[in-house]
């Protein structure tokens, strides 16, 4: 007969796999740093041998790193996601922006629409939680923080549609943008009218899926990321005008 006594699972494996599913669902961040063992440990209501046990088999998958005197941290899981050679291409082709906002515009318009439909009270909460920190910010000169809470605000969205290939995939995603790969977005709120524009086009993302209208959610944020592939497309004209107008003047100034 095909049948085979039940073993209890061990408490160290029952470990391993909340601490996956917490990677998983993107509630614990690449580079994050876990608890101290004896913390973690109470936590969890587990002996320090099972917790040790957990975490050896999860380093050995490569999911957490231990940091001579820091800790134990989740792996940067997303740092293979695009290597260096393509970042670099990125980097040095203009055409990669508009394709990477293009991209935005039909992943974020499905997590927005999946957010209103699927996402719970909670998550709706959190949404309107950032973008309520995005209004405070607003009245600041420095746009810094606005342009943190931008992508913050963004990345609510995905992980409000509870697609957690989306959700890692978009992480890898803003990382770049982070970084300045695609474009300096902070660039964009130094301008006082386009950051009151890109203000209003987050309140009507935030008004729909409020609203949980899965249409207009995703209307909405293709309406955000038109308006900001236009405003790229105008800087790097106005960038290459002034290059040619610096060229000018200085065949001017040498006549």
């Amino acid at each position: 007969m095909p049948f085979q006594k039940i073993e209890a699972e061990k408490l160290s494996q029952s470990v391993v796999q909340q601490i996956e599913l917490l990677i998983l669902r993107g509630i614990l961040h690449p580079g994050e740093r876990l608890p101290s063992e004896r913390e973690l440990s109470d936590r969890l209501g587990v002996s320090r041998p099972s917790l040790r046990e957990a975490v050896a088999d999860l380093q050995d998958r490569g999911l957490l790193v231990s940091r001579p005197n820091a800790g134990i941290f989740v792996a940067d899981v997303l740092g293979s996601a695009f290597s260096p050679a393509l970042v670099g291409l990125f980097s040095a082709h203009e055409e990669a922006v508009f394709d990477y906002l293009a991209f935005r515009r039909d992943m974020e318009g499905l997590a927005a629409e999946r957010a209103a439909r699927l996402g719970s009270d909670t998550d709706l909460a959190v949404i309107a939680t950032i973008f309520a920190k995005m209004e405070a910010a607003h009245g600041k000169r420095d746009p810094s923080d606005e342009a943190e809470l931008d992508a913050n605000f963004h990345m609510a969205i995905i992980e409000a549609s509870h697609n957690v290939v989306m959700l890692h995939m978009m992480r890898s995603m803003y990382d770049l943008l982070r970084q300045g790969v695609f474009y300096n977005r902070q660039v964009m709120f130094r301008n006082r009218q386009t950051r009151e524009a890109l203000l209003d086009q987050h309140r009507a993302i935030n008004a729909a899926i409020q609203a949980r209208n899965p249409t207009e959610a995703r209307a909405a944020v293709a309406a955000h990321l038109g308006f900001v592939e236009t405003a790229m497309a105008d800087q790097i004209k106005a960038e290459r005008h002034e290059a040619i107008a610096q060229l000018r003047l200085q065949h001017e100034q040498s006549k």
